[in-house]
């Protein structure tokens, strides 16, 4: 068995969700914050036995798509402050980030 432990924008959350229930996965869904543009974004654990791994996977690029946007940054980026003008940055946002652990142990009480 794996766990998968996906991170995804949170714009893309729910259809992910609809998608992986509709093939029969169950998530466990923990709202988190990006370091670096302090977005909501959220955290998907995901067990899944090894067989069916590569199916999650599927279902999560299907639903997940990276982009590029304009931003402001909440943090400061070095080479990008000019007298305190406002700069903006083209970043990738959105896609899905996913670890895979093997799990041990299982056990439902």
């Amino acid at each position: 068995m794996k766990l998968l432990i996906s991170v995804v924008h949170r714009d893309e959350l729910y259809a992910l969700i609809d998608a992986l229930v509709r093939k029969g996965y169950d998530a466990t869904v923990i709202n988190t914050t990006g370091g670096f543009l302090r977005e909501g974004n959220a955290t998907l654990l995901i067990g899944a036995e090894d067989e069916c791994v590569a199916d999650v996977l599927k279902i999560i690029r299907a639903n997940c798509h990276a982009r590029t946007q304009n931003v402001i940054p909440s943090v400061p980026v070095a080479g990008l402050q000019e007298a305190g003008a406002i700069q903006r940055i083209r970043i990738r946002v959105g896609g899905a980030v996913v670890f895979i652990a093997d799990v041990e142990q299982f056990v439902k009480c």
